[in-house]
């Protein structure tokens, strides 16, 4: 069972900032292969303009909160200097713990993939989804 105050931070591997989140729009509509936040390009929809209806209602589902920052927002709030981007961490109180690294999550070719991963790797987390 999950700790009630767990929470699944995500990580952008994009700056919040007006003139990023315009850029970064330009670049994963005209060259998405090139666009470095894997976790942007499987998890948002061009057409729709914002995240797929499938991430949404994973993400509701989940049995513990998760929180979604761009890389600057994660860097004033967090102090990890080594940190790598996109990723997904388990806040627990005051202790940050890895749960998907970059390589992890740049090498997830699909929603269904990612979604898959956290269901498994969760469990040593208490990680699940709640029934509907």
């Amino acid at each position: 069972m999950a700790d009630s105050s767990q929470k699944i931070v995500f990580v952008y591997n994009a700056d919040g900032d007006f003139f990023s989140l315009v850029k970064d729009f330009f670049h994963k509509t005209f060259k998405p292969s090139t666009y470095p936040c894997n976790l942007c390009g499987i998890t948002y929809s061009i057409k729709n303009f914002g995240k797929k209806k499938e991430w949404k209602h994973f993400i509701n589902r989940l049995n513990i909160p998760a929180v979604f920052l761009h890389r600057d927002e994660f860097q004033e709030r967090y102090t990890l200097p080594d940190a790598k981007f996109p990723s997904a961490y388990i806040e627990t109180g005051s202790n940050l713990e890895l749960f998907i690294s970059q390589e992890e999550m740049n090498g997830f070719n699909n929603l269904e993939d990612l979604k898959s991963f956290m269901l498994e790797k969760g469990k040593g987390f208490g990680v699940s989804l709640n029934q509907e």
